[in-house]
């Protein structure tokens, strides 16, 4: 691997505003400014935050404001350059930063987890077909243990700002693909993939896998609640899950929004819709024309210090019993915005497990 990356992901609601302007479009207007190199805007499907108000697909008010998360991917000084003015221009809302690492032809050795996100154009395409497809089928030839294709409507390619228009073939828009797999895999499928794309951005972080189809692997490994420097530590669960399945009734992701809920033990909760991916032996798979229900992946993202994470795995166990894959990752910085009242910091914690 080379060049140290960060990853900034603020969640909100899509109605948010500084000043006469959606917060949104500021926020994505200082990305191009900035020439930040990747940067997607995704739509959720449920969210609820510290001021405990649910959203769920199966409200209207969803329409109204639907959650929003925007993730941005360039080199550390790019993006330390400018947390501050993210900051500055959030009334309300999740920052969080990650480290990454831009994949330049080196991987870690043994068998950690892996995650790899890549960013590529929306009608990219490859063999005559949407690029997200070859690259799925890839994945699954590798024996990921999961992919997962999110599509953006607006952010930043190359620096640029690239927007989905009605009028317009939005070759640009980024696409993001996340997929889980650990080291040995992604060290036999990356150099297939450049071969694949030209030059794509791929980063590499370091995950745990704690579930796989329902079977327990590990549970969340127990962090510290801060580093050695005294900054705060936090913790990150990943559900992968799909649309159609369900957990006593409803589907999956519902059913773990209103339980995650109801207990009144994380902080909050984040549901993304993919449009196509795979995890397990399943192969890949989106919707399709005729179908009942869809069958599309669904992932819903938990942030939290270590110690509530582990108070809510045996929920999220239970509710992913049969189905699903879950992993866990350390979130070195993590900001809570609410008008004057700030929750956390931007400086990064460092510590190694």
């Amino acid at each position: 691997m080379s060049d140290t990356y960060l990853k900034l992901t603020a969640f909100f609601g899509e109605r948010q505003r500084k000043g006469s302007r959606f917060l949104a479009e500021a926020m994505l207007d200082l990305y191009a400014e900035r020439q930040v190199a990747d940067s997607v805007m995704l739509r959720g499907i449920a969210s609820f935050g510290p001021r405990h108000i649910i959203r769920s697909d199966e409200s209207l008010t969803l329409s109204e404001d639907p959650p929003i998360a925007i993730a941005a991917i360039d080199t550390a000084e790019t993006i330390g350059g400018l947390i501050d003015d993210v900051v500055a221009i959030t009334p309300r809302g999740l920052i969080t930063l990650e480290r990454a690492r831009r994949y330049g032809g080196e991987l870690p050795q043994g068998d950690d987890g892996v995650k790899l996100t890549i960013y590529v154009g929306r009608r990219r395409r490859i063999n005559g077909a949407a690029a997200f497809y070859a690259v799925c089928d890839l994945l699954h030839r590798h024996q990921f243990a999961g992919a997962t294709v999110y599509l953006g409507v607006d952010g930043t390619a190359d620096g640029r700002r690239r927007r989905a228009r009605f009028f317009s073939g939005n070759t640009d828009v980024p696409i993001m693909i996340v997929a889980i797999g650990n080291a040995e895999q992604a060290r036999r499928a990356l150099p297939e993939l450049e071969a694949l794309m030209d030059e794509p951005l791929v980063t590499v972080e370091r995950i745990q896998v704690c579930k796989r189809d329902g079977r327990l692997l590990a549970r969340p490994p127990a962090l510290p609640a801060v580093d050695a420097h005294g900054r705060e530590l936090r913790q990150k669960l990943t559900i992968h899950t799909d649309a159609a399945t369900h957990y006593d009734g409803a589907p999956v992701h519902r059913a773990l929004v209103r339980r995650l809920w109801e207990s009144q033990t994380v902080g909050g909760a984040t549901v993304l819709r993919g449009i196509w991916g795979f995890h397990g032996d399943h192969k890949p798979h989106g919707d399709k024309l005729i179908q009942y229900g869809r069958q599309v992946p669904v992932t819903t993202i938990v942030v939290d210090t270590s110690e509530v994470i582990a108070q809510c795995f045996d929920m999220i166990d239970e509710v992913t019993g049969r189905h699903g894959l879950v992993t866990s990752e350390m979130v070195p910085a993590l900001l809570i915005l609410d008008g004057d009242v700030r929750r956390g910091a931007t400086d990064l914690a460092d510590y190694q497990y």
